[in-house]
């Protein structure tokens, strides 16, 4: 048996193993719409963790191109105009926080 949490309109807003405050109710474990909760859940988990990892790349992206050009492999005028701007609206604001910063954190190993 579950303990559940509904709002004003009689969706699951919680779902727990253990009564809580604030509980409404109590479903079977195998009860559809617990069932579709999880589902949800984890489709909402999964993307936070993919927006997550789109952040994290953008800044190993931003890093390569930035070595790129620093070793003359490219050239920042070798990109398109909207990636030129978008490319100096992001080096200013890093300039202003302190420059680039070590891609990889202290508490990690390894090299790219």
């Amino acid at each position: 048996m579950l303990y559940v949490q509904r709002d004003m309109q009689g969706q699951l807003v919680r779902v727990e193993a253990a009564d809580f405050p604030g509980m409404t109710e109590t479903l079977p474990a195998d009860d559809q719409e617990v069932l579709a909760w999880y589902s949800n859940q984890s489709v909402e988990t999964s993307l936070l963790q993919l927006k997550q990892s789109d952040l994290d790349m953008i800044r190993v992206l931003d890093d390569l191109l930035q070595l790129l050009m620093i070793k003359g492999v490219i050239r920042l005028t070798d990109l398109p105009a909207a990636a030129q701007a978008k490319l100096l609206n992001r080096n200013q604001a890093r300039e202003a926080l302190g420059g680039l910063n070590s891609l990889i954190n202290e508490e990690e190993d390894g090299m790219i």
